[in-house]
């Protein structure tokens, strides 16, 4: 670090307020710290030091430079520990805690496209339901957490979340898939593909059919998002997914997602998480970063 003995002694004189208990503590000449504290409030312009008789008090000036100081040694022992981190980038192993769906696509995506950058690191999808993911982060047993409809728990924080209202998911041979938004009882006469109980998604799709009044009987119920989505490319079934669920199939010209327009479809919120003052260290971090950008890119 620039200067990094000069930031030291005075830091050390500022705590111990005598140059002399300084030296002692840093092993260093009390006359080469003098020294230096001189020609620094030489070049500033002002005393950093008051000189009272049984030691030394931090002026104004010498308030400032201190706060400064102590802000630049903290930085860069953040920097040293950043780089030391950097180890952890040749091995290691990231856990990310996800939902079939998006453990179906956006995940594995981003996974090999940071793995493809950091070879020796270890990358662990585990899926499992929404009490599940939440478990597992609080035991530690998960780096990260990628689910919808995360329930709020203190212990957790939020790196990154959006409303991801579901939308009727078909394939792009059916009546419906070239139109711009539907309302619900356009996707009635179809069969309607519903997750079955056990997903929070049920509730949402089957409590907006209700509200808009309209009587429906699902003709597949699953608790797969893999089958909920193959069964719409199928046929002409309408499956209720959200964006990020059917994304790589958007792309690849296999299924259409199409908004609704009832607001009474209620919120899916996609959430990534961790667990609050964890230290995950720098290549879980990065991790997230990446999916952060690959979960922007996929409304794009």
């Amino acid at each position: 670090m620039l200067h990094s003995r000069v930031l030291r002694y005075i830091d050390e004189v500022a705590r111990s307020g005598s140059i002399r208990a300084a030296g002692e503590r840093l092993n260093v000449a009390p006359s080469a710290i003098n020294k230096h504290i001189l020609q620094l409030e030489e070049a500033i312009g002002e005393p950093l030091f008051e000189r009272l008789p049984r030691g030394l008090r931090l002026t104004p000036a010498g308030e400032i430079l201190v706060a400064h100081v102590r802000r630049t040694i903290k930085e860069f022992s953040q920097v040293e520990a950043d780089i030391r981190d950097m180890k952890t980038l040749q091995s290691g192993e990231i856990i990310i805690a996800t939902m079939g769906g998006l453990a179906g696509g956006i995940v594995p995506k981003t996974a090999a496209h940071f793995a493809a950058r950091h070879p020796r690191l270890k990358i662990t999808i585990r899926v499992m339901f929404v009490r599940d993911i939440v478990q597992t982060l609080l035991d530690g047993q998960a780096d990260l957490g990628l689910a919808f409809n995360l329930p709020a728990v203190p212990q957790l924080e939020t790196l990154w979340k959006m409303d991801t209202r579901l939308g009727a998911v078909v394939s792009p041979e059916h009546p419906l898939a070239g139109q711009d938004s539907l309302p619900l009882t356009a996707c009635q006469p179809y069969p309607l593909i519903f997750a079955d109980k056990s997903m929070l998604i049920h509730g949402i799709v089957a409590d907006a059919f209700a509200e808009a009044g309209l009587t429906v009987e699902p003709a597949f119920l699953a608790n797969s998002i893999e089958a909920m989505k193959y069964l719409a490319s199928a046929g002409d079934g309408i499956a209720f997914l959200s964006r990020f669920d059917v994304a790589e199939e958007q792309r690849n010209g296999a299924l259409t997602y199409v908004p609704i327009r009832e607001r009474t479809f209620g919120k899916n919120v996609l959430s990534l998480v961790k667990r609050e003052r964890r230290n995950h260290g720098l290549a879980a971090t990065m991790f997230a970063e990446e999916m952060i950008r690959s979960l922007r890119a996929a409304l794009e």
